[in-house]
């Protein structure tokens, strides 16, 4: 159970001069952030952030702070919430909405705090960039399981956000647990393996400054490489970028557009393009919804503290917690259905859009099709497969499972072949035949 706990008050937020992760190489110079100014929230006496030791195996001595509101659900979902560089648990309560928004709507809220004299996350290091490797992202994985275990929390709702070095801690964590994790909300991050290093330094000028550049499938190759073998669902991934960013410059967005993208099996030409906001530039991929698999906000003419109030509603509507009720029910629909495969020898993968043709959104899906003979899946993304072989059903997860009229949603499998590398056919949703 957590320790005795320690009011943090929060309030509108001063701006404060932030030393970024420059500070650690002496050929870098210092930067500025600007902390994130947070509306003002009324005082309360009951729910209060509180520290929590010995919460499991913490290889690089995190701390642990944990807001749990006084309306907390039965079984919460949980949003974990990593600091910028030189911040702390602490300071990412005060200075963003996650609290408050936990109070609105029930979910446990974990701030993990850094030790390291430059209070900057590992995302560099070979043992941050692997599965259980040790340092950071094992300590935030026991703050996981500590609040998973306390609290009867929904494993199947479990996120992560951050600012800075938090969205590279955000990234990471998604590569390293894609089975923990549901979706994320990175703002001004880079990819997962962008930063790596393997000097001990915690910086990477190179990938700060945009010069790393991948093509989708090796940054894909990369997230994959954290967990060898892992052929589950994929978190889903929201990244904010300001377009004059000169910390971790703007070349970073795109290419972390280029790495979900390909992990989670979706094209990189956007299903949806808008403007929320005046300046910004919301792309979608995969498909068109608030839950989309990528979503990507592009705010013209904004530095590195892109973080502003609003944004983490807008991040919670990605992550699907501002709602409540009963889970949709699947039903029929009209659809029509496109499919492809691009073989080698063995072996393919299979990209198949769904369509709602229909006049209202379907709401939870179970889309039919039939594997030509010899083929059998071996990993899929975007639904879950079974059987294998023969007529397969692919049934929605949990980002996905509303399709808007006219909307679509993309997934994908990778199998093996005796000859027959065609797609598949003889598709139905929810029993319904497709087009």
């Amino acid at each position: 159970m957590p320790t005795t706990p320690r009011t943090i008050a929060r309030g509108p937020l001063r701006s404060v001069l932030v030393a970024l992760l420059g500070a650690l190489v002496p050929l870098l110079a210092v930067t500025v952030l600007t902390a994130p100014a947070a509306t003002a929230r009324p005082a309360k006496a009951a729910a209060a952030l509180t520290e929590v030791t010995a919460f499991g195996t913490n290889p690089s001595n995190l701390q642990m702070y944990l807001y749990v509101p006084d309306n907390v659900t039965a079984h919460p979902a949980v949003v974990v919430a990593v600091h910028y560089c030189t911040g702390s648990g602490p300071a990412m309560y005060s200075g963003t909405e996650w609290a408050s928004l936990a109070d609105r709507y029930g979910f446990v809220v974990v701030y993990p705090s850094v030790t390291r004299a430059s209070k900057c996350f590992d995302v560099s290091s070979p043992q941050a960039l692997k599965r259980d490797g040790g340092s950071d992202p094992v300590g935030i994985k026991s703050m996981v399981d500590w609040v998973t275990r306390t609290y009867s929390a929904d494993t199947s709702k479990i996120f992560a956000t951050g600012i800075s070095s938090g969205a590279m801690m955000t990234n990471v964590l998604l590569g390293d647990y894609p089975d923990v994790f549901a979706a994320g909300a990175a703002f001004a991050g880079v990819p997962f393996g962008c930063f790596a290093t393997t000097n001990g330094s915690e910086w990477n000028s190179e990938c700060a400054n945009g010069t790393v550049i991948h093509t989708p499938q090796e940054w894909g190759n990369l997230v994959r490489a954290a967990y060898p073998g892992y052929s589950g669902p994929r978190p889903r991934m929201q990244t904010w970028h300001g377009t004059e960013d000169d910390v971790l410059r703007y070349p970073n967005f795109g290419e972390q557009i280029k790495e979900w993208t390909n992990v989670l099996g979706v094209s990189q030409t956007p299903a949806a393009t808008d403007s929320p906001v005046s300046g910004w530039t919301r792309t979608r991929y995969g498909s068109t919804g608030d839950r989309a698999p990528v979503e990507a906000i592009s705010v013209q003419g904004v530095g590195h503290n892109v973080y502003s109030s609003g944004m983490a509603a807008r991040a919670l509507t990605f992550f699907g917690l501002d709602s409540s009720g009963p889970a949709p029910q699947p039903q029929p629909g009209a659809c029509k259905v496109t499919a492809t495969t691009n073989a080698w020898s063995t072996g393919l993968t299979g990209s198949v859009t769904l369509t709602n043709t229909g006049t209202t959104s379907v709401n939870g899906w179970k889309l039919g099709f039939t594997l030509p003979s010899g083929q059998t899946i071996t990993n899929g993304w975007g639904a879950t497969y079974a059987p294998a072989s023969g007529s397969v059903t692919a049934t929605n997860v949990a980002y996905n499972g509303t399709i808007a009229p006219n909307g679509s949603v993309t997934i994908g499998y990778q199998a093996n072949h005796s000859g027959n590398s065609a797609a598949p056919t003889a598709f139905t949703l929810n029993g319904t035949a497709c087009t």
